[in-house]
């Protein structure tokens, strides 16, 4: 009788802890350390993912005109805003609109085209105080560029969630963690999740070889697979071969980990627009300019 091994998975080690760049401003709302793409992060290295602008927190004193960014359109892919400090507003050219507040999230599919503006929700920016978010671009396979835009709105309560054993929790945004399922979809495999560790937690990782994956400290520190240590608001960028990542908290601290299928397509971006080919650009320019995305106030 042979009795079957239960194979042990490899490690998915660290590539480079990667420090915040120094911030810049996205209309006079959003001052955020842009991670990627720059530099060796390119398109190509962190796709399903294409861009993470992480806000961190900044205090913005009491105004009665909102701070953020006006109408721009967007093409071919989908934004993911994470609110951990401060409320988000936003209104497109469909005439869809909403608010995210402290812990939930917008993920909007920009698809085929819409115009498109984010500010501090009115009553939160007359009173001003700490702001802090997270905006993350997430790619469109090619046969879904033109898919019909859509929302989703998820609040914090609709998050899976996974308890840790010393009072911490996993907050799983898309994909699963442990079984447990996020309420977000996606077009190709994505996983998100708020890792919400108590000082002395583990958390294991698992994710197939190959995957893309990445950690944003956005409060407090780690050591990931036991020798690396990931301060406050650096992100880690892990190797695409192995399948298993620890991460211990050396404090109470918040995680963003992302994780995800590269889509192995060509990439063409310009602005807003992000597309497979120069000539798909060139379509998008002419459509945005033609007033094919809307208008927008």
């Amino acid at each position: 009788m042979k009795t079957q091994m239960k194979r042990e998975k490899s490690i998915k080690s660290v590539e480079r802890i990667v420090p915040p760049p120094p911030k810049h401003w996205v209309g006079d709302g959003f001052n955020v350390h842009g991670f990627f793409p720059h530099g060796p992060l390119t398109g190509e290295r962190m796709s399903p993912f294409f861009l993470l602008d992480y806000g961190s927190p900044t205090d913005f004193p009491p105004r009665e005109e909102p701070f953020g960014v006006g109408p721009h359109p967007h093409r071919g892919f989908e934004t993911v805003t994470i609110a951990y400090k401060g409320k988000v507003e936003h209104h497109d050219s469909r005439g869809n609109g909403g608010v995210i507040g402290e812990g939930d999230v917008q993920w909007m599919t920009a698809g085929s085209g819409l115009l498109h503006k984010e500010y501090h929700e009115r009553e939160s920016n007359r009173q001003g105080g700490p702001f802090q978010m997270v905006q993350l671009w997430v790619n469109l396979p090619a046969k879904d560029k033109m898919t019909e835009p859509k929302y989703q709105a998820i609040t914090n309560p609709e998050f899976g969630r996974v308890a840790l054993e010393n009072g911490g929790e996993v907050e799983v945004i898309a994909g699963e963690f442990d079984g447990v399922k996020g309420p977000a979809t996606t077009f190709s495999p994505v996983h998100l999740c708020n890792l919400k560790m108590k000082k002395g937690e583990r958390v294991e990782l698992d994710y197939p070889a190959g995957y893309t994956t990445a950690i944003l400290a956005i409060e407090g520190s780690a050591t990931l697979n036991d020798n690396e240590t990931l301060p406050t608001d650096n992100l880690a960028l892990i190797e695409r071969d192995g399948e298993h990542i620890t991460v211990d908290a050396i404090e109470d601290n918040i995680l963003l980990v992302m994780s995800g299928e590269p889509l192995d397509e060509p990439i063409a971006q310009y602005g807003p627009f992000l597309m497979n080919t120069q000539q798909e650009i060139v379509q998008a320019m002419r459509d945005f300019q033609m007033g094919k995305f809307g208008q927008l106030d």
